[in-house]
């Protein structure tokens, strides 16, 4: 299996493997550079929309992130919102990845079926947004579930409609980015509307499926008291929340920002201090929930 670490935080990096993918460029959409040799576009855009393939930005095996134990974390291509503290800027646009075929990527992961089990972990399909390739999504969640493994979900809830209710029987956890309370904060965050992922709730709610909730406090952004007191009240009215992680913004994607020739907004802003932080996990604290 080839991989290699950071050095810094352990994360182990998952490289592709031969057989693992399909080559060339996804018809224009990013990948390897011969896959004319291999599949037509019309061939190719019938593939994605059965699930068959998908464009996959990278993979990570990591522990006690992105859910419990120990996780492979398949991040997907392509995602609809714009956020601007985004570390992963490069999944925005269905552009760059390697082109893989859903059984490959099935057979990798049930390989590690034994670790997941030890550890009491699992995959986590991430992003960009794992909602956007929702058929390929679909597909590997479905088989990774019925060969017994854990599995979760990262997202924003904004394309939560897109998942049906069998599809939620083969999700054990879903992780749930609640970016803002206020609507107006959450589009100038993500350049999108706010009410698809609290509908995304209710309905995760609704059935008693397992969340973990996620807000990330940007200084200047997201920190107003207003702010945070709104997805307190929003998320402390959903019982099947099992936890709250306030996630402190950190500026590392701003690298990839500048490659990429995007602007970056949030250069000048600094990391909050961790007496900010402890502050705003005390008010999910204060209705009740757990939280770090």
């Amino acid at each position: 299996m080839a991989h290699s670490s950071d050095g810094v935080t352990g994360v182990v990096h998952l490289e592709p493997e031969v057989g693992e993918r399909v080559r060339g460029v996804a018809g224009g959409l990013g990948g390897t550079e011969d896959l004319a040799e291999d599949l037509t576009r019309p061939e190719l855009m019938a593939a994605r929309q059965t699930g068959d393939v998908a464009l996959v930005h990278s993979w990570e095996m990591v522990t006690a992130v992105d859910g419990p134990g120990t996780r492979m974390t398949l991040f997907l291509s392509g995602c609809p919102l714009r956020c601007l503290y985004c570390h992963n800027p490069d999944t925005m646009e269905m552009r760059t990845g390697t082109l893989e075929k859903v059984e490959d990527v099935v057979k990798r992961i049930t390989r590690y079926k034994r670790v997941f089990q030890a550890s009491q972990g699992g995959l986590t399909i991430s992003g960009g947004e794992p909602l956007f390739q929702i058929a390929f999504t679909r597909r590997v969640l479905a088989e990774v579930h019925a060969a017994g493994i854990h599995t979760a979900i990262d997202t924003s809830g904004f394309l939560g409609s897109r998942l049906r209710d069998e599809d939620l029987d083969n999700i054990d956890l879903v992780l749930l980015d609640v970016k803002s309370g206020d609507p107006d904060t959450y589009k100038r965050v993500t350049s999108r509307e706010l009410q698809p992922t609290i509908d995304f709730g209710d309905r995760l709610a609704a059935a008693n499926k397992p969340v973990w909730v996620r807000f990330v406090l940007v200084p200047g952004l997201t920190d107003d008291p207003a702010n945070v007191a709104s997805v307190a009240d929003i998320v402390s009215r959903w019982p099947n929340v099992e936890r709250v992680e306030v996630l402190p913004f950190h500026n590392m994607g701003a690298d990839k920002w500048r490659e990429l020739d995007m602007t970056y907004q949030l250069s000048d802003v600094r990391p909050p201090t961790p007496e900010s932080v402890n502050e705003v996990r005390e008010v999910f604290r204060s209705r009740g929930m757990l939280t770090y």
